[in-house]
């Protein structure tokens, strides 16, 4: 739960990496409790969460942060704006996915809400 104190960023690649998978599994189980159709399941031989039978976001790839599922065009905003880059697990950019570094829970928050809302039309 947040605090109200600001986050402490992560020193290490380590203790971020542990920090964002806390954060995200967090937000997961709060989203979870509103939304019945996002579940957890496996891509990439890891742990990521689905809205029925769609991926939705997972966490952390190779120190990625954030990984979710957004529209092209809101990928290519977050990527432009320096708050994401892109997603390209063994070279190849998949236009529809964005990383999202840094832990914040407001804006993971927020693009779970877009991510759920996008994979589920």
């Amino acid at each position: 739960m947040h605090d109200g104190q600001p986050s402490r960023v992560a020193s290490n690649p380590k203790e971020r990496a542990m920090t964002a998978e806390k954060l995200f599994w967090e937000l997961a189980a709060e989203l979870q409790a509103e939304e019945p159709h996002l579940v957890e399941g496996t891509i990439m031989n890891g742990r990521c969460l689905r809205v029925g039978q769609e991926f939705l976001a997972l966490v952390d790839y190779k120190g990625s942060g954030l990984v979710v599922k957004l529209p092209k065009h809101r990928v290519a905003e977050l990527v432009a704006s320096g708050h994401g880059k892109p997603f390209g697990p063994g070279g190849k950019i998949f236009k529809e996915w964005v990383c999202v570094p840094e832990p914040n829970r407001r804006r993971w928050r927020g693009l779970l809400r877009e991510g759920i809302a996008f994979v589920r039309k």
